[in-house]
């Protein structure tokens, strides 16, 4: 990029002394998404800042988790919440600036946290330096080549150079207005039209990537969460798909826009770069694919560290099909060495606390708030199963209060460009990105002083940090024992393989050494045997004679030892 930038502070070693207490740390990580502009806000402007996120790293360190992934932050016109970015080696003045993004990592490591930052690399903003002078120059100009642009079909080329439909609605081509006012070429957007997507075939692409890599890695960062990993690499030709109602095969199918194989050349150049620098330094594929047998191919021992389980995250309460998903991800990362990974919420999916809340079969944006109590039992068993599981697990920022998704926000306080565009996502992301509050009191419940982006509902104040720290059965208590208890249990963390026991239809049982983990899926109480000591459960258990009573939608942790 040809603008100045403010000097980066000094490159720091804390990340490698902060890997370092413990080899291979990813393999079992627990790692806490924030969403910056909803966790703190320091300034009370209602958004949410580095500096608030600062603050409250104390929070997260108790919490127990290993590591922070943070959303963007970097200088962004903010048409899709930041995942639009004009400057990758700028921080947005929103969130502060480079000497915040510093003090934060710096901090994060002398609490033993990790800081993961997101990289956005399938596509620029629209007012990325390279794409305005793309548009000043013209037709023929090198920088054009840096994105898709093609010219229209049809006479005049009022037509979009193929039939290809963007995630969020709509053509995933917009046609450009040229210097001398002619209707001139179109550009490629998978996203919104705020979103131009890289031409990854041109190698200045890669070279950018590949220096802006190196500038974060040296600012002290742990890894990179890869946005839309499986995005960057379009079919030659960019041919039609022939589908005019593509959104249905996205995740069953692969695509001529999404999870080509030329991907992972880009990700082998990427590795020999992450390997270069100490502290073991990770990659996290953000990668929807149609099946866990091609996301393993991310994460090759020659390419990146783990990928999200999204089949994991899109399975109903149901305890035949979490032990399908379970099996044959575990079966699939095993070849390649890859740690599995399981999470049950982000910032782009409706709150598991309401998704098990509602009837299954409604997918993973829902509109109804459904069953609450009902919802927040599941939320907590599955939160145990999930953390129960061999490999890494992912906490998105609130799950750990029990928080719901917010599902009657007022049209007019909407963020989402989804939902401003139609037959594209359901639009309604905002419901979970409502900030989180830490006190029962305020004008946004501790979120800041000034308010909040997004409204808050008044029951979160019983759902707050300070109302739930110290209460006895608590969810936030529950996830702190939870993560105690895993980083203390032998039979925790890092493996590859879950022993099944026999167990009633709808119950899942597993051991793990001396660790033996039940989750009942029914809406009725089982009896099973008693593994041993109750390490920990979800709600309120029963134990007499040797057997042990497991309510509805409860998981047990026992231990043999």
């Amino acid at each position: 990029m040809s603008q100045q930038h403010p000097a980066a502070p000094a490159p720091h070693s804390a990340a490698a002394a902060v890997a370092d207490r413990r080899r291979d740390w990813w393999r079992d990580a627990v790692i806490y998404q924030v969403y910056p502009r909803s966790f703190a806000d320091s300034n009370g402007d209602g958004m949410g800042d580095l500096e608030g996120v600062r603050s409250r790293l104390p929070y997260l360190r108790d919490l127990g988790v290993d590591a922070v992934w943070l959303s963007p932050f970097y200088a962004s016109p903010q048409a899709d919440a930041g995942y639009d970015v004009a400057d990758y080696r700028a921080v947005d003045p929103m969130f502060g600036n480079l000497l915040d993004a510093d003090a934060l990592i710096r901090d994060a490591h002398d609490h033993g946290l990790r800081i993961i930052v997101d990289l956005v690399p399938n596509h620029s903003s629209d007012q990325h330096e390279w794409f305005k002078r793309a548009l000043a120059e013209g037709p023929g100009s090198s920088l054009r080549e840096r994105y898709h642009f093609r010219p229209g079909k049809g006479k005049n080329g009022e037509l979009p150079p193929n039939d290809w439909e963007s995630i969020f609605g709509g053509p995933a081509w917009t046609r450009v207005r040229e210097s001398d006012g002619s209707a001139g070429e179109w550009y490629l957007h998978l996203f919104a039209p705020e979103q131009p997507d890289f031409n990854w075939e041109h190698p200045a692409v890669g070279d950018e990537f590949r220096s802006i890599l190196r500038f974060w890695l040296d600012m002290g960062v742990d890894g990179f969460r890869i946005d839309v990993a499986h995005g960057l690499v379009k079919a030659d030709g960019l041919p039609d798909l022939g589908s005019h109602d593509q959104l249905k095969l996205l995740g069953n199918d692969v695509m001529p826009f999404f999870d080509q194989d030329g991907v992972h050349a880009i990700y082998r150049q990427w590795r020999t770069i992450l390997d270069e620098y100490a502290g073991e330094r990770i990659f996290v594929a953000e990668a929807w694919t149609p099946t866990v047998e091609r996301t393993a191919n991310y994460v090759r021992p020659d390419e990146l560290h783990q990928a999200f389980n999204f089949q994991y995250l899109s399975t109903e309460w149901n305890a035949k099909e979490l032990r399908t998903v379970i099996d044959r991800t575990l079966e699939a990362m095993r070849p390649v060495g890859a740690p599995a990974t399981w999470v049950l919420s982000n910032h782009d999916v409706t709150r598991h606390a309401t998704r098990f809340a509602n009837p299954p079969g409604l997918g993973t944006q829902i509109r109804t708030a459904g069953d609450r109590e009902l919802g927040l039992r599941r939320a907590r068993a599955a939160t145990l199963l999930m953390l129960a599981l061999p490999g890494s697990a992912y906490i998105y920022q609130g799950e750990e209060l029990g928080l719901p998704d917010v599902v009657d926000l007022p049209d007019e306080v909407r963020q989402d460009p989804a939902y401003f565009r139609g037959a594209g996502q359901d639009g309604f992301r905002d419901g979970c990105r409502v900030p989180i509050p830490w006190t029962r009191t305020g004008s946004s419940y501790g979120f800041g002083t000034g308010g909040s982006w997004l409204p808050q509902p008044e029951t979160w104040a019983d759902l707050s940090v300070e109302a739930q720290t110290g209460a006895p059965g608590s969810t936030l208590e529950l996830y702190r024992a939870a993560l105690t208890t895993r980083r203390t249990e032998p039979g925790l963390g890092a493996g590859d393989t879950v022993q099944w026991l026999r167990a009633p239809e709808g119950v899942l049982t597993f051991r793990r050494g001396e660790f033996v983990c039940v989750t009942n899926t029914t809406a009725d109480p089982v009896t099973t045997p008693a593994y041993g000591r109750v390490l920990l459960a979800s709600g309120e258990v029963t134990e007499t004679d040797g057997a042990t009573e497991v309510p509805a939608d409860t998981t047990v942790w026992f231990t043999a030892a």
